[in-house]
């Protein structure tokens, strides 16, 4: 599998999260996308594979903060278990750190497993529990110093 990560758009992100089963109960608008990141200094990579879009991670900087904070990301499940999320994560760690972000951030809800492990194992902690109606939607932010 040969995997490439290119710079992209709102809407080749919006059209993979639309077949992500775990965005697709609390899936956002387009709009949602291009509003996050109206004048921030932001960052969209996508994963292709033989030119087909298969994953994405997009953030942008946190307000008057050296934080940028990675906000949406996810791998179709087909493609999983591949590494492409490791090189998302990477590409993104690479680019911050040219670009003077001093630490990462980003939220997962308690019942995405997988995500928190992925932190993790990638040198995040967690920072903040942020409570909700039920155990399994409280929100945990995790963070990793990038310099």
């Amino acid at each position: 599998m040969q995997i490439e990560i290119k710079p992209g758009s709102c809407e080749d992100c919006f059209a993979i999260a639309s077949v992500i089963p775990e965005f697709s109960s609390g899936a956002y608008p387009l709009q949602e996308y291009k509003q996050r990141i109206l004048n921030r200094q932001h960052l969209i990579l996508v994963a292709f594979e033989n030119d087909m879009p298969v994953g994405f991670k997009m953030g942008y900087q946190k307000d008057g903060e050296n934080t940028f904070y990675s906000w949406l990301g996810g791998v179709l499940p087909q493609f999983r278990k591949n590494g492409i999320a490791s090189k998302l994560a990477i590409e993104q760690e690479k680019i911050l750190k040219e670009n003077g972000f001093q630490t990462l951030e980003f939220k997962t809800r308690n019942y995405l497993k997988p995500m928190l492990i992925f932190g993790l194992k990638n040198g995040f902690n967690i920072v903040e529990v942020i409570k909700k109606e039920t155990e399994s939607n409280h929100r945990i932010v995790l963070r990793k110093t990038l310099i």
